[in-house]
Formats: structure tokens, C-alpha cells, sequence
């Protein structure tokens, strides 16, 4: 008798693999993704000052909503502040002048008549 071998992959032998080797492959690179997206993140945010236990910093950041946030770190404590579109009133003194430039940068001039703090 005679046996007919069937076989549509010519002897190549990249089809013998598993078919289901590609979605391990595309495992792989999303892991890959991820770590550098974080490392991007890192680095956009400086994260040794970040990350520092004695640093003091303040960042801005809008939310979804389009409110404003003011996120500011003391030493171990970190404080969120929510800036509100409410018109406040009370007594006090002109500090300076903010100026928004066109690339949305906003530079903030002090009064000349200003005491410097000692």
C-alpha cells in the first residue's frame, strides 16, 4: 500500500510553528510599550524631585472636566487645591502683573513698588 503524504506546507518550515506563537510575540512587545511609556513619563516629570522625600514642588493640571488643579508637595505631604471659577472679595494689596504669552506660557511680573521679603 501506498501511503499519500499530504502536506501544503511545501517543507517550509516556518509554517510548522504554532499558530498561536504570534499572540505570545505581541505579548512581548506590549510589555515592551508600556516600560518605555513609563520611563517617557519618568523623565517628562523629572522623577527624581518627584520621587525625592525632602523635595517641595507645585504642578498644575487641568482634569477632564476642564477644572484646574493645584497639586502641591511639602516634604511627605501632598495637598490638592481646586481652583473654582467664584468671585471672592476681601482686603489686601496688588503683588503684580501675570501676563499669558501666545504659546500659552504665563510669566508673572512683580510690582516695582513691592517690599522684597527678608
Amino acid at each position: 500500500m501506498k501511503r499519500n503524504k499530504r502536506s501544503s506546507t511545501n517543507g517550509d518550515p516556518l509554517h510548522d510553528e504554532d499558530p498561536i506563537s504570534g499572540v505570545a510575540q505581541l505579548f512581548d512587545v506590549s510589555i515592551a510599550f508600556i516600560v518605555a511609556v513609563i520611563a517617557a513619563l519618568f523623565s517628562l516629570l523629572s522623577s527624581s524631585e518627584i520621587l525625592n522625600k525632602d523635595s517641595e514642588w507645585t504642578m498644575t493640571r487641568k482634569t477632564k472636566d476642564g477644572n484646574i488643579e493645584i497639586v502641591e508637595k511639602q516634604k511627605n505631604e501632598i495637598i490638592t487645591k481646586k481652583v473654582s471659577g467664584k468671585n471672592m472679595s476681601g482686603t489686601g494689596k496688588k503683588l503684580g502683573t501675570a501676563y499669558e504669552l501666545e504659546n500659552g506660557e504665563i510669566i508673572y511680573v512683580p510690582d516695582e513698588n513691592q517690599e522684597t521679603a527678608k
